[in-house]
C-alpha cells in the first residue's frame, strides 16, 4: 500500500508547526498580530482528507504522531496551542469527511470550511490572541489551499 498522502500530511504537520516557531508575526491594520505560517495549514487539512483516502480512520494514529513530533520539534507551547486546534478542527474535518456521500471535491471544500475557522479561533485562543480580525485573516488564508486544490481536484473530477 502506497502512503505518500499520510507521509506527506505528518511532514507538513510538523513543517508548519516548526514554522510557527520561527516565522515572526506580522502587524496588521488594526495592530492584531497574523501568522503568516497560516497560509500553509489550509493545505494540511487537505493532505488530511487525501491521506484519509490511502489510510481510512487510522488518519486518528497519523494524527497523533504528527502532534507528538511537532511538540518534540517545535516550541511546546505553540505545538501545544496547535494540536489541541488542530484535534478540535481535524475531528470536524474527519466527522464532514467520513459521514458526508458527497464527491471527494466537495468533501475537501466542505470540511475545510467548517475546520479552519474552527482552528484558527481555537489555536488564537490558546495562545492568547483571539480576535475577530484574527480569526478572518488566518481562516481566509488557510482556505486559499483548500480552494486551489478543491479546484485542482474538482477540474480532475475525483
Amino acid at each position: 500500500m502506497n502512503f505518500k498522502y499520510t507521509a506527506a500530511y505528518i511532514a507538513f504537520i510538523v513543517l508548519v508547526n516548526y514554522g510557527f516557531s520561527v516565522v515572526p508575526l506580522v502587524e496588521m491594520w488594526n495592530g492584531e498580530k497574523w501568522p503568516p505560517m497560516s497560509l500553509a495549514v489550509g493545505l494540511v487539512f487537505v493532505l488530511r482528507d487525501f491521506a484519509q483516502r490511502e489510510i481510512g480512520h487510522k488518519i486518528w494514529f497519523a494524527m497523533a504522531a504528527a502532534g507528538v513530533l511537532s511538540y518534540l520539534m517545535a516550541d511546546p507551547f505553540g505545538a501545544l496551542a496547535s494540536v489541541i486546534a488542530f484535534a478540535i478542527s481535524e475531528a470536524a474535518d474527519w466527522a464532514i469527511y467520513s459521514y458526508t456521500q458527497k464527491p471527494f471535491a466537495q468533501r475537501i471544500l466542505l470540511s475545510s470550511l467548517v475546520s479552519t475557522p474552527l482552528d484558527s479561533a481555537v489555536f488564537l485562543g490558546v495562545i492568547g490572541h483571539l480576535s475577530w480580525a484574527g480569526v478572518i485573516a488566518m481562516t481566509l488564508s488557510k482556505m486559499i489551499a483548500a480552494l486551489v486544490v478543491w479546484k485542482l481536484v474538482n477540474a480532475r473530477n475525483i
